[in-house]
């Protein structure tokens, strides 16, 4: 009996150094740091310039639910380390964020942009920023889900200045665009939505404190109907605007213009040539900037 008392002891001297130089030394899970769990998440996201795939192979992002700001995991930002070199690296490039957003979300709060989508994609802009990128390199894109869940929830997509005679907006505090969700259809009527009332309540404060700052609001439509009943369609659309911000007490100075049907965003058909309704959405819009007055 006493012969195996002391075989045990001796082979607990054995067994617990031996697994703590395993567990420790050869799999690194000790210590404060707790062990990385591996994501679930699809390997498919990627940077892409045209056809042409110039990062690929990583983590898809992810939002919880009717939550702007993404999930990031260490593959994620260094997917986003990544981007800001390469932009840094070929500066006659410029980049699309579209975020991506389901039916269920299309109530959920996001801030001063008209939709959740925006918002994404405006967070995910900022992150870039942060890193040294230029935010005039940047434009922004939604798109609303029918499915159950977001495969890509933002995308990424070079682009020089202008490849396709597109116009691409940006969505800022000071560069922000509402579409015709504050419009019914052919309507000049200005029916602001909750993120734009928001929006307008923001630029009131901000134009009070900030007297050398000029609203200019341009009004822009799709491509139906004729071109000179356009333009006047988007001007009497940014006049009614401006009247909300007086009503609403901006004293400010407010320039307004329109430019009807010239500077679409998106195809207002597709390209069998059947009308494209998401398309001629995204071009019936109102774009509000803040600039500071020309010097007279």
């Amino acid at each position: 009996m006493r012969l195996f008392i002391i075989g045990f002891l001796f082979l607990l001297a054995y067994v617990i150094p031996a697994r703590w130089y395993f567990v420790c030394e050869l799999r690194h899970h000790c210590g404060d740091e707790p062990a990385q769990v591996l994501s679930t998440r699809p390997l498919t996201l990627s940077l892409k310039d045209g056809d042409q795939a110039i990062l690929q192979g990583y983590e898809q992002f992810a939002f919880p639910t009717n939550a702007i700001q993404p999930d990031l995991t260490l593959n994620n930002q260094d997917f986003l380390a990544k981007v800001a070199e390469y932009l840094k690296a070929n500066p006659d490039k410029n980049i699309t964020l579209a975020g991506r957003y389901l039916d269920s979300e299309k109530t959920a709060k996001s801030g001063i942009f008209e939709n959740i989508g925006i918002a994404r994609a405006a967070a995910v802009e900022q992150l870039l920023v942060k890193m040294g990128v230029d935010e005039k390199r940047f434009s922004i894109d939604h798109q609303l889900v029918k499915n159950t869940a977001v495969e890509e929830p933002i995308s990424f997509l070079l682009y020089s200045p202008r490849p396709d005679g597109y116009d691409k907006p940006a969505y800022s505090f000071k560069d922000n665009t509402f579409s015709d969700a504050n419009f019914a259809f052919g309507s000049d009527e200005f029916k602001p939505g909750e993120q734009c009332i928001a929006y307008a309540d923001s630029v009131k404060i901000f134009l009070g404190a900030n007297p050398k700052i000029l609203l200019t609001i341009t009004g822009h439509t799709d491509s139906i109907g004729l071109e000179k009943a356009n333009l006047s369609l988007g001007l009497r659309r940014a006049k009614n605007a401006a009247e909300y911000f007086r009503e609403l007490g901006v004293k400010a100075e407010i320039v307004t213009s329109s430019e009807g049907e010239q500077k679409p965003i998106f195809p207002n058909s597709t390209p069998e040539g059947k009308d494209n309704p998401e398309g001629r959405q995204k071009n019936r819009r109102v774009n509000f900037k803040l600039d500071e007055k020309p010097l007279k």
